[in-house]
């Protein structure tokens, strides 16, 4: 009998975009898609956030019941799912040891409290030394800025990586407000920077390293990262 996959989801815990007044968390469907894409494979999912309890949600991210995204519809009417946001672990409690891979979903979120996360910093270092997978999609890899190799390095270094392009965060009208450009971050940090036409789907897989662009993103994103998982237990 084949083991049961096991994958953690970090949350932001953030829920305001700077000073501009705008309400933001994690972007629903970078989270609802790539959790039934790793449920329908059969994985065992787990759910934390920076700060745990209730997850904000991108207002944005969120229309009327019944027009939203499949997937989305599907976890608004899914009541144990809705329990892992609404009291969601602490990511300070989880040891990195106990998954297979650790995935982080976007939102705007996610530019605030995940790099100033030195609980997430530290999982996250550890995850990729004890060899496990790591992916995040659209704003998710801001998660990844502070996290080392066992050589003290950016993980990002050296490796390609895709994220929210910063054409796209201008597109948005965001790019004054979020604490840094993640593009450029990425590109600072050393990444092989890849990315497609803006708004459109695009994930790279770099060993056990697995990035998406943007929203359009989060089902290839999270589909590679189940590849991933299963070529590095061969």
């Amino acid at each position: 009998m084949t083991p049961t996959l096991t994958i953690l989801m970090v949350l932001t815990s953030h829920s305001m975009v700077g000073d501009t007044g705008k309400h933001t968390g994690v972007w629903f469907e970078e989270l609802a898609t790539p959790y039934y894409e790793f449920v329908d494979a059969g994985a065992k999912v787990e759910i934390v956030s920076i700060d745990g309890g209730n997850v904000p949600i991108d207002p944005a991210s969120l229309k009327p019941a019944g027009e939203n995204p499949p997937d989305v519809e599907r976890f608004l009417n899914d009541t144990a799912a809705m329990g892992k946001i609404k009291q969601s672990g602490n990511v300070s409690h989880v040891n990195a040891g106990d998954y297979d891979a650790i995935f982080l979903p976007g939102g705007h979120g996610t530019m605030w409290d995940l790099p100033t996360s030195t609980a997430l910093s530290h999982l996250l270092s550890d995850a990729w030394a004890k060899g496990k997978v790591l992916g995040a999609v659209c704003h998710g890899p801001a998660g990844l800025v502070n996290v080392r190799d066992t050589d003290g390095k950016s993980v990002v270094a050296g490796r390609r990586v895709a994220g929210f392009s910063d054409s796209e965060e201008r597109a948005a009208g965001l790019d004054k407000a979020v604490p840094f450009l993640l593009e450029t971050r990425l590109r600072e940090l050393g990444a092989k920077y890849e990315r497609g036409p803006d708004f459109t789907s695009f994930a790279v897989t770099d060993g056990r390293l697995v990035t998406g662009q943007n929203p359009q993103s989060s089902q290839a994103t999270a589909h590679s990262l189940l590849e991933a998982i299963r070529n590095n237990k061969q």
